[in-house]
C-alpha cells in the first residue's frame, strides 16, 4: 500500500458535532478541530488574543534584531552554521534561502488531509505568541486554508527532528508565492498564480519568521491526531465484527460476561467485551445452541480472547491521545519566547514522545488485523467452521467462495507486521553532526497511515465473510444488531450467499462502509451507542 493508495475519510463521516468554524487562540486546539479543518475545511479564524500575543512577542524579536550580540534563528545562521553571524541587510535574504533551501522533499504527493493538519497545526503554535512572528503570518496561512489552497508536500524530507523541516518548508514556500499548490478542486497550479486568483498577498518574511515555519513537529502530531480518530472507529467495528464471527461460528458469549472481565479490570478490556454483549444480544443463532447437547467447552482465542486484545488496543488509543493532547498544548519552535520576555534555545522540537507512540499504534493495528484475519479463516475450513460449506461455497469446487478473499486479508496482515517494525528506534545523524539524534517520527506517521488503511480493509474482509456465514445459518436469525449489519451490505449488493462472482467490487463497498463509520452505525441504532 503506498501513499498513493490511502484515502482519507470520506464526508460521510462528517457529524453534527464537526465545527464548520475553528478559532484559534493561544490555547490548544481539540482533537476534533484537526479533524474538522483537515477533513471537512472547516474555516480558521483567529481570536483578538493570539493576534496580540504574536505581536507582543514580535516586539522582542524585533529589539534583538538590533542587538549586537548573535541571536540564533534572528541575527544567525542555522543547524552546523548557528555560529555564523549575518549581517542586518541580509536577515530578510536569510529566512526566504531558509525555506527554499528546506522545501528539498522528494516522492509522492502527500494527501490533503495531512497537509491541511499540519498547516493548521504550525497556525496554532504561531498564535500562541511564543515564536515571535508577525501576526500577518499567521492571517496568511489561515487565508491559505479557507481558500482551499493546499501546498504540494512529498512523502520524503523528514528525519522528525528539528522539525518536520521539509514538509513544513514546502508549505512556507507558498506562502512566499512560489512553489506547486493544488487548489479547492484538486488543480496543479503554481503558488504565485493561487494567491494572486484568491486575493492573498504573499508573504515577504522577516527576522526568524523562516525559522519558524519549518521547526515543529505538526505533521507527524497532525497524522497522529487523524489516526487517533480513525483507530476508535475501526476498533469498535472490530469489536462488531468479533461479535459477527462469534455468531456466524456458533460461538459463545458467556466469556464476555461483565463479571470475568471484571477479575481483570483493564479499561479497554471491559469496554470491549461489553460492546460484545450489547452486539450479541437476543441472538437466536446464539440461544440455538445453548444447551447441554453442545459439546464445545471453549471457542478458539481469536473469538475467546477477543476483547483481551481490542481492549489492550483501545488503552494504547488512550496513551497516544494523552501525549496528542500534550502535543495540541505545546508551543514548539526553536527558539521560542518564554512569557516572561526571554529568548532562549531549547530542544523541544525533538519528535519523540510523537515517534513513539505512532510506533506503538502500527504494532496494535496489526495486531488486531491478525486476529480478524484467523476469525476470517476459520469460516472457510470445514474442520472449524461448525457445519458450513468448505469456503463458504455455493457449490465447493465448482465455486471457490471466499478463499481468496482471505488471502487478500493475509497479504494485508503481512505488509501490517513489516510496517509494525518501530521507525523510531533509527535514528541517522544530520547537519554536520549538530542534529546526531533524530526521532524519524515523520516515517512513523506514514507507516502508521498505511497501517490504519489495512485494518480498514482486514475489518471489511471479516464482516462480508461473517455476514456469509450467518446467511448460511438460515433459517436461523442473527441478533438484532447483527442483522442490521447483514442487511446493510444486503442494501450494498454484498455478502449474499450464491455462486462466484467479481468479489473485489463487493470488498471495496465494504471497506468504504467500514471507513465511513457505517457499519458501526447499524448495530448501534440496535444497541445504543457502542464504546
Amino acid at each position: 500500500m503506498t501513499s498513493s493508495t490511502l484515502h482519507p475519510a470520506p464526508a460521510a463521516t462528517a457529524t453534527t458535532e464537526t465545527p464548520t468554524v475553528v478559532r484559534v487562540g493561544t490555547g490548544p486546539l481539540s482533537p476534533e478541530d484537526v479533524v474538522a479543518v483537515a477533513r471537512h475545511d472547516a474555516r480558521v479564524e483567529l481570536t483578538q488574543e493570539s493576534l496580540d500575543a504574536m505581536a507582543a512577542s514580535r516586539a522582542v524579536i524585533e529589539a534583538l534584531a538590533d542587538d549586537p550580540q548573535p541571536h540564533y534563528g534572528v541575527s544567525t545562521g542555522f543547524g552546523a552554521l548557528a555560529t555564523t553571524h549575518i549581517p542586518t541587510e541580509l536577515r530578510a535574504q536569510l529566512q526566504r534561502s531558509l525555506v527554499r533551501s528546506h522545501a528539498a522533499g522528494s516522492g509522492p504527493e502527500v494527501e490533503r488531509e495531512v497537509v491541511r493538519a499540519l498547516m493548521l497545526l504550525r497556525l496554532s503554535t504561531l498564535a500562541t505568541g511564543r515564536t515571535g512572528v508577525r501576526p500577518v503570518v499567521v492571517t496568511t496561512y489561515a487565508a491559505l486554508l479557507n481558500a482551499s489552497i493546499t501546498p504540494v508536500v512529498h512523502e520524503y524530507g523528514s528525519l522528525g527532528c528539528s522539525g518536520d523541516l521539509a514538509p513544513l518548508a514546502h508549505c512556507a514556500l507558498a506562502t512566499m508565492g512560489e512553489g506547486p499548490v493544488r487548489t479547492r478542486d484538486g488543480e496543479l497550479t503554481d503558488a504565485a498564480t493561487a494567491l494572486r486568483d484568491s486575493g492573498i498577498e504573499p508573504l515577504a518574511l522577516a527576522e526568524k519568521e523562516g525559522l519558524a515555519l519549518i521547526n515543529g513537529t505538526d505533521g507527524m502530531l497532525g497524522m497522529l491526531v487523524l489516526a487517533l480518530a480513525d483507530l476508535r472507529m475501526l476498533l469498535t467495528t472490530a469489536d462488531v465484527s468479533a461479535a459477527m464471527s462469534v455468531e456466524g461460528l456458533l460461538g459463545t458469549d458467556d466469556v464476555f460476561a461483565a463479571d470475568l472481565h471484571a477479575l481483570r479490570p483493564q479499561v479497554g478490556q471491559g469496554a470491549s467485551a461489553a460492546n460484545l454483549r450489547a452486539v450479541l444480544r437476543d441472538s437466536p443463532i446464539r440461544e440455538s445452541h445453548r444447551t447441554e447437547a453442545c459439546t464445545r467447552v471453549q471457542d478458539a482465542y481469536s473469538l475467546r480472547c477477543a476483547p483481551q486484545v481490542h481492549g489492550g488496543a483501545r488503552d494504547t488509543v488512550d496513551h497516544a491521545a494523552r501525549v496528542a493532547g500534550a502535543e495540541l498544548a505545546s508551543a514548539v519552535d526553536n527558539p521560542v519566547v518564554t512569557p516572561d520576555g526571554r529568548v532562549e534555545s531549547n530542544g523541544n522540537f525533538h519528535g519523540a514522545p510523537v515517534a513513539y507512540v505512532l510506533d506503538f499504534l502500527a504494532i496494535v493495528a496489526a495486531d488486531v488485523a491478525s486476529m480478524s484475519e484467523r476469525r476470517t479463516d476459520r469460516f472457510l475450513d470445514v474442520a472449524r467452521n461448525h457445519g458450513l460449506p468448505p469456503f463458504l461455497a455455493d457449490d465447493p469446487g465448482v465455486d471457490s467462495g471466499h478463499m481468496i478473499a482471505q488471502y487478500t486479508q493475509a497479504a494485508i496482515v503481512s505488509e501490517l507486521k513489516r510496517l509494525a517494525v518501530p521507525s523510531s528506534v533509527d535514528s541517522i545523524p544530520s547537519s554536520a553532526m549538530q542534529e546526531d539524534h533524530v526521532s524519524m517520527g515523520w516515517s512513523g506517521a506514514r507507516k502508521l497511515r498505511r497501517s490504519v488503511d489495512g485494518l480498514t480493509r482486514v475489518l471489511a474482509v471479516e464482516v462480508l465473510t461473517a455476514a456469509r456465514g450467518i446467511r448460511l445459518r438460515a433459517p436461523l436469525t442473527p441478533a438484532p444488531a447483527t442483522g442490521a449489519v447483514v442487511d446493510l451490505l444486503d442494501a450494498h449488493e454484498a455478502a449474499a450467499p450464491g455462486t462466484d462472482r467479481f468479489l473485489s467490487p463487493e470488498i471495496e463497498r465494504v471497506v468504504e462502509l467500514v471507513r465511513s463509520g457505517a457499519v458501526v452505525a447499524a448495530a448501534s441504532a440496535h444497541t445504543g451507542p457502542l464504546l
